[in-house]
């Protein structure tokens, strides 16, 4: 019987040589003779790949069978069972393509590919049991490619976007500036999102990946000057420019995962790219020992933003047009400004309590805990960085069992958490920030997916760069707040607890006008994309 191969080879009868396998992983488990495993084992797999029966190589029960790929995420995949012994022998040939994040899931998918799986009664065309750490969507090999991608920008944004919160304390001390100069800056920088604006309005005009690959190279040469500021005034100046920069690619980033990825995994995809954002934000905090290196060595950290270039010439190179924005219609759709109005409501409250949080914890550490450079890196590491799980978690949760109860729970816990590690010394700080920042890392997906999925292709860039600012407007807010209290008499604790009620308006809001997004695509959820 002749068969397609993936490297284009016939596959002929047992009695022939062979067919060459193309280049890429080997898989091989040896199983039993038994019904369980010949049901499972001689059936088309449904899972993390959906399989085709191409070939049976021998009728007599001692032959071949060969199953290929008919939609999943792998370049390359072909599933060979035959008789081994008394038993069976699987081997599986495969290749995934997944630009900078391979390695992430190199380990699971040979393990997932190679250990025993359940029957699969009822499968769909892309719906599937997937595994716990994959999307709950079969994705195929473009939208792998797509993640890989935006994932790699993700760590570019990020980092931009927080080397300036992990280095001010040092320069402000170096050029002689107090707290509330530090929440002056703060609030300088953020008001810089005016700068990006532009930006979401060409991605709706222009496309999605012109753009994108415009601010990949800019944001990090703009930020990287920074390195040699004379002043703090000028520092903030280059950050005004570069940090917005990060935030358009960091919105435009969601946009383009939210238009590419199935109706039941953008949370999961929002969840991947916070992982992924929160390793270039990691990167920013091991840099951080560079500042106690001597007096304006924090300078060196600014250089650092210099190794995300490559990213922007990989964009550029690989990175598709989404189909969405090929297809959408030609007249762009008005604007629905009810649920602009409850989004932003959402984002302004939510920034004045995380923007200041964020933004402060360094300056906590360094003035009330007498903690180093080097300690507070280990400390941020140490508390943040296992917190990541909880974006994987929250963002499975909230597409197989809905946004809107995952955020009435996480929201107010984390924001207790964190308020209590702005009031307690010791190990008390390190688990109320470490549990806070899971919970919150929880959340994250649930909320941010929003922001994309009600609003149409021909104004979701607009509308995305709008809400960024809504967020920085009350991350202003906040930290103007912020900085006159703490240069007064109130402690960090008081001050954060103050602020910590933003989050309940958060809470109140989603309750009582978001709608249930789970389950339904864009077009559903935006009739005016189907004209």
């Amino acid at each position: 019987m002749r068969a397609r191969g993936n490297a284009g080879c016939p596959e002929h009868d047992h009695q022939y040589a062979r067919p060459v396998v193309p280049a890429g992983r080997t898989v091989i488990r040896d199983w039993p003779d038994t019904s369980t495993t010949n049901a499972v084992l001689l059936r088309p797999r449904h899972d993390l790949v959906a399989e085709d029966l191409v070939a049976e190589l021998a009728r007599s029960g001692t032959g071949t069978q060969v199953f290929e790929q008919r939609h999943g995420p792998f370049q390359q995949y072909r599933r060979e069972v035959s008789r081994h012994g008394s038993g069976w022998r699987e081997t599986t040939h495969y290749r995934l393509l997944i630009p900078w994040m391979g390695w992430v899931f190199a380990l699971p998918v040979r393990w997932y590919l190679g250990r025993g799986r359940a029957p699969r009664r009822h499968a769909g065309p892309a719906r599937s049991s997937n595994p716990w750490w994959a999307p709950p969507d079969r994705l195929d090999e473009r939208q792998t490619l797509v993640l890989g991608l935006l994932a790699a920008a993700s760590m570019s944004s990020a980092f931009i976007n927080t080397v300036f919160t992990q280095t001010v304390a040092f320069a402000a001390d170096d050029f002689g500036v107090g707290s509330s100069g530090i929440g002056v800056a703060g609030s300088v920088v953020r008001a810089g999102i005016v700068l990006a604006l532009p930006a979401a309005v060409l991605a709706d005009r222009i496309g999605r990946k012109r753009v994108i690959t415009i601010v990949a190279w800019a944001a990090p040469l703009a930020t990287a000057v920074g390195a040699f500021a004379p002043s703090f005034a000028l520092l903030v100046a280059t950050q005004t420019i570069g940090r917005p920069l990060g935030l358009a690619l960091g919105f435009l980033i969601a946009v383009v995962a939210a238009e590419e990825v199935p109706r039941s995994s953008r949370a999961y995809a929002v969840s991947l790219l916070a992982m992924a954002s929160g390793l270039g934000a990691g990167v920013a905090v091991l840099a951080l020992p560079l500042a106690d290196l001597a007096q304006g060595s924090w300078r060196f950290i600014f250089l650092v933003t210099l190794v995300w270039l490559p990213v922007a010439v990989d964009i550029a190179r690989r990175l598709p047009e989404t189909t969405r924005f090929q297809l959408r219609p030609t007249e762009p759709p008005r604007l629905d400004r009810r649920r602009f109005a409850v989004l932003a409501i959402v984002a302004v409250a939510t920034n004045t309590f995380v923007s200041p949080a964020s933004f402060f914890q360094n300056a906590y550490l360094l003035d009330v805990r007498e903690y180093s450079g080097a300690s507070i890196a280990v400390f941020t590491l140490a508390t943040a960085t296992p917190a990541g799980l909880g974006l994987l978690l929250g963002g499975k949760l909230a597409d197989l069992r809905g946004r809107r109860r995952l955020l009435a729970v996480a929201l107010p816990l984390s924001t207790a958490f964190i308020v209590v590690s702005y009031s307690v010394p010791g190990a008390p700080m390190w688990a109320s920030a470490f549990v806070g920042g899971f919970l919150g890392s929880m959340a994250y997906p649930a909320l941010a997916v929003y922001r994309a999925e009600l609003f149409p292709t021909g104004n979701r860039g607009r509308v995305a760069g709008l809400l960024t600012a809504s967020a920085l407007l009350g991350g202003i807010g906040g930290l103007l707040l912020a900085g006159v209290l703490l240069d007064g008499t109130w402690s960090y604790g008081q001050v954060m607890g103050l602020l910590a009620l933003a989050q309940v308006v958060v809470v109140i809001v989603v309750l009582a006008a978001y709608p249930e997004t789970a389950h339904r695509s864009l077009e559903d959820l935006n009739p005016s994309d189907t004209r």
